[in-house]
């Protein structure tokens, strides 16, 4: 299994000093602060010096906490990365990724910095040739230098980008779009984000089989957290599946008999997956009480 954290909630903060304050106490299970969209050409460097300073101060409440750097082929992005690099965030989310080339680009930039080994990447599809080329890219887990942990849709790009009409997006292509994005994370055991973007709610994204939601508040952090929490029951039959197969009859099968059927290894791994996402979701909340 790849890395697995709790990414139900990414709360997007804008790089400003009001915003980046008031997120620190944010307990969201990532925050995505973002120096891209959310700043005026003006204050790229200014923002980008902010967030620098607030990232080596720390005291951030959140798991997770990734920036959002501007494109490669922007005036600003080379120096997004340096900053990263020397900032240390637990990931950098990458825009419009196309290519597993443009993955492998970024993780030599992170290497050339001296960025740390535990700074990873992740990556934003957010055009029609990203979704086409979805399986490539999130193929390039395989790839240490490539430092991919997670992939993030955003539905409002996609839209644009693709000139669909604004309305209910079972009327156009993107929910075949998102369903492609979705198969390719999950041929390569990745995480996948929505960013819903307007275009589909937080529980809409829950039904679709994404893993969490990019939000804009912290209320929209709570719903998604309340969205995309295991499914009790679906946990109970997780736990069971797991002390079945790790039972001493179990041990080094490739599947076992449960509950009146034949269960294989790579659904043993699932539920595995299903029970450590919940476990540590627990392990935050008795934190956060704490």
């Amino acid at each position: 299994m790849t890395d697995i954290r709790p990414r139900r909630s990414a709360l997007l903060v804008p790089a400003t000093a009001t915003a980046l304050a008031a997120a620190r106490a944010e307990p969201a299970d990532a925050l995505i602060l973002d120096l891209a969209d959310s700043l005026p050409p003006a204050d790229k460097d200014a923002g980008r010096t902010r967030l620098a300073a607030c990232l080596r101060e720390g005291g951030f409440a959140a798991a997770e906490l990734v920036v959002r750097v501007n494109g490669l082929d922007t005036p600003w992005g080379e120096g997004d990365l340096a900053a990263v690099a020397e900032a240390g965030p637990d990931a950098v989310l990458v825009p419009r990724v196309e290519e597993p080339e443009d993955l492998a680009g970024i993780g030599s930039r992170l290497r050339r910095l001296h960025a740390p080994e535990r700074v990873r990447v992740w990556a934003s599809l957010d055009t029609p040739l990203g979704v086409l080329s979805a399986e490539a890219v999130a193929s390039a887990v395989r790839d240490v230098d490539a430092r991919l942990a997670c992939l993030v849709v955003d539905a409002g790009a996609l839209a644009r980008e693709g000139r669909l009409p604004h309305g209910a997006p079972e009327a156009g292509p993107l929910l075949a779009w998102l369903a492609t994005a979705l198969a390719a994370a999950r041929a390569h055991d990745l995480d996948v984000l929505l960013d819903p973007a307007d275009r589909l709610d937080i529980g809409r994204a829950r039904g679709l089989g994404f893993d969490g939601a990019v939000v804009g508040s912290a209320a929209g952090a709570r719903r998604a957290e309340s969205a995309f929490a295991p499914d009790p029951e679906a946990l109970a039959a997780a736990r069971a599946l797991v002390a079945a197969f790790d039972a001493p009859e179990g041990r080094g099968q490739a599947g076992i008999a449960h509950l009146g059927r034949t269960v294989l290894r790579r659904e043993v791994d699932e539920a595995r997956r299903l029970v450590a996402v919940a476990e540590a979701v627990a392990a935050r909340a008795a934190g956060q009480g704490a």
